[in-house]
């Protein structure tokens, strides 16, 4: 019996070295975290996120293979907990939601008569399927099919529907469209997206600098959504009733209506739902991002800047307006009169940007108040340069510097700022451009007896707006063309009396396409002014560089613009980035706005870590050729609405705004021309009336 005891205590010893030692050799250690974040999860074991069960998905963002928000069902809240374990920043927390490119459907012509499988997987097995639109949606409902929380369904008119309340991001509409119209996106993504050759696009859309999606809003508005159509807008552009107002609408060039019939007044409608928030007493609400710690100042708050931190602002940054003037608003405060756009509308559009949360410092100065020593200082970690193109070009002729002659920028923003300027009797403004037209509309105001535009092209020729031309001419301007100043005359006192010009005759087409001017020798020939404006152009004013040793790696091109990459807008000193006329030369006002958001996009990629890179295949001032069509059938002819103004006699005493909104009924009626394009889809005028 003892020896069977002592035989036992042994072989238990035995067993228990051998366990203890075992334990040590095939300890698996588990992260406590791992526990923690379960703990913060819903508990359902859905495995709607990916892994299999909470557990796993727990572990997969201990070992950083998922985010926070891994988990489709969980709250804001839950989702704020897991970030905390991990010690992240909430922002990463920002919701998923599916979002459709397409709305072609039934629209889209068939290619080929199918009769297989009826899923879309195995329909785009077969040259891509049989929808004549290479990227648009099949119609067979995969994605319905694949959604787990009845977050999809498909339209009465056959491309799906997502609910946004419904989804929750978890990807399974995404993995399952075998044409990647569906995308799985947060709103710092939506509003960062840049057009890509393979996007759903229509032709305005692809013209547009700004990139709004026109069809969308045009559509909500149909609807009687007009919020819906702000907030389209605003994912793209901030400052739509500035847009509203001055803007060329390159868009409308492009309209596919228009082949056939009319354009679309695309720019009428943006400014009639822009006008009915401003108006309606309340503001849109518009959503940002979670903060994510990162500073950014923007130096110049023109549209450029505004829209640069408008956007970095809404995808979490925080953001900080440097602006040399008084105000907020550059060129469009200072250098377009209030006739066409009010400084109270700039003031309504221009605070509701700073509501998001913006911080702004005028009379600012870059290089005189403030250098890069000081934002680094103040811990900026990223800069972006603003600063517009404010130095007017000269004549560069004999005895421009008599008294009575200006350049257009300085007289348009010394007046705008109040300053008040003598105004001749006999005025002569020097330039075709949209600066010109304002410079002439501006001192017809003013009570100029007699007021001439002098160009050296014909008026075909002249890159201002064709409405402000005409316009122009029917307040009373004289337009003079293929005239070239060569001196002014001024009399014993110094005071301008003549404009001496040269007449022109066009050659050959020149690097911009139009016909050179060239002179005619021994036309020299005097008209009479005393007041003299050349508005021939302008350029960035880039003498902050020159005694600061910290941008001497700050590449500035030949035409005072900072060196950038065109799509990215990254200078030569990486964390700086630039945007409007200081990165293009004197451009749109809708070009600066397209600028700033395409800044902000790189200014994240640079602040997160990543490369700071344009996406593949970008569409950049290039359109889709299948896009372009040479006729449109189904068109019947509309007139377009006809925008109301001010009577000429009322306007030419006043400041007043001259181009007014149009009345809801026309409004509806107009945006009921649009035909909704898409890439290739269109609705035909027959098929609406069959309807």
């Amino acid at each position: 019996m003892t020896e069977a005891i002592l035989v036992m205590l042994g072989f238990g010893a035995v067993c228990g070295t051998v366990l203890s030692l075992a334990s040590k050799i095939f300890y698996v250690y588990e992260d406590p975290r791992i526990a923690e974040v379960e703990a913060n999860l819903a508990g359902a074991n859905c495995g709607g996120c990916g892994y299999a069960g909470c557990s796993a998905a727990a572990a997969a963002v201990v070992s950083g293979k998922a985010p926070p928000n891994v988990c489709i069902v969980s709250g804001p809240e839950l989702v704020a907990n897991v970030a905390k374990v991990m010690g992240m920043d909430v922002g990463t927390a920002e919701p998923l939601k599916s979002l459709n490119t397409c709305d072609g459907g039934f629209r889209a012509d068939d290619k080929f008569h199918y009769m297989g499988v009826q899923t879309c997987a195995a329909v785009s097995t077969m040259y891509g399927g049989k929808r004549e639109c290479r990227v648009g949606c099949l119609g067979y409902g995969d994605c319905v099919r694949s959604c787990k929380f009845d977050a999809i369904h498909m339209g009465p008119d056959g491309f799906p529907i997502v609910d946004e309340i419904k989804c929750v991001g978890c990807g399974a509409c995404e993995k399952a469209c075998p044409k990647s119209i569906l995308t799985v996106r947060t709103l710092s993504q939506r509003l960062l997206d840049i057009n890509k050759t393979e996007d759903a696009l229509a032709p305005c859309q692809q013209t547009c600098p700004a990139e709004i999606d026109i069809p969308m809003y045009i559509e909500c508005i149909t609807k009687g959504d007009y919020e819906g159509a702000v907030h389209t807008l605003r994912l793209r552009n901030p400052l739509i009733l500035t847009c509203g107002r001055v803007c060329p609408h390159p868009c409308e060039d492009y309209c596919r209506r228009g082949i056939e019939d009319e354009p679309v007044s695309i720019n009428q409608l943006k400014r009639f739902v822009a006008d009915f928030e401003m108006n309606s007493g309340t503001r849109f609400p518009i959503s940002c991002a979670p903060e994510t710690g990162k500073k950014v100042a923007v130096i110049g708050g023109g549209p450029a800047g505004l829209s640069c931190a408008f956007f970095l602002k809404r995808v979490g940054h925080d953001v900080t307006i440097f602006e040399a003037m008084p105000h907020l608003g550059g060129m469009v405060r200072y250098g377009i009169p209030e006739y066409r756009l009010p400084k109270k509308t700039l003031d309504w559009e221009i605070q509701g940007i700073l509501n998001l949360g913006i911080e702004a410092r005028t009379n600012m100065r870059f290089g005189r108040d403030f250098n890069m020593g000081t934002l680094s200082y103040e811990g900026f970690d990223a800069v972006f340069f603003g600063i517009g193109a404010w130095s007017d070009y000269t004549l560069g002729i004999k005895g421009e510097d008599a008294s009575g002659v200006y350049t257009g920028i300085n007289f348009l923003s010394r007046f705008a700022g109040g300053e008040k300027i003598p105004i001749g009797k006999k005025c002569v403004v020097v330039g075709g451009g949209n600066t010109a037209i304002d410079c002439v509309r501006t001192l017809v105001r003013l009570g100029a007896e007699e007021v001439t535009l002098l160009y050296r092209r014909t008026r075909k020729e002249m890159p201002a707006n064709v409405v402000e031309i005409e316009a122009a001419e029917h307040e009373g301007v004289k337009y003079h063309f293929l005239a070239a100043p060569t001196r002014v005359v001024s009399d014993e006192s110094g005071n301008a009396t003549h404009l001496e010009y040269l007449k022109m005759e066009l050659g050959e087409p020149d690097a911009s396409g139009r016909r050179r001017p060239v002179p005619v020798e021994g036309s020299e020939t005097l008209i009479e002014a005393d007041m003299i404006i050349s508005a021939i152009g302008q350029r960035p004013d880039v003498s902050f560089k020159e005694d600061a040793k910290s941008l001497e790696d700050l590449v500035i091109t030949r035409w005072n613009t900072l060196d950038n990459d065109p799509i990215t807008l990254q200078c030569s000193i990486p964390k700086i980035f630039t945007g409007g006329d200081s990165a293009t030369g004197a451009s749109l006002v809708v070009s600066a706005i397209g600028g700033g958001r395409r800044a902000a996009r790189s200014i994240h990629q640079y602040l997160m870590g990543e490369s700071v890179k344009p996406p593949e295949n970008v569409l950049f001032k290039t359109h889709i050729p299948e896009s372009l069509f040479e006729h449109v059938d189904g068109v019947i002819p509309s007139e377009r609405a006809r925008m109301p103004e001010l009577p000429v006699a009322t306007r030419i005493k006043t400041f007043e705004e001259v181009d007014l909104v149009l009345p809801e009924e026309a409004a509806l009626k107009e945006a009921s021309r649009c035909m909704n394009c898409c890439r290739l889809c269109y609705n035909k005028d027959t098929r609406k009336k069959a309807a």
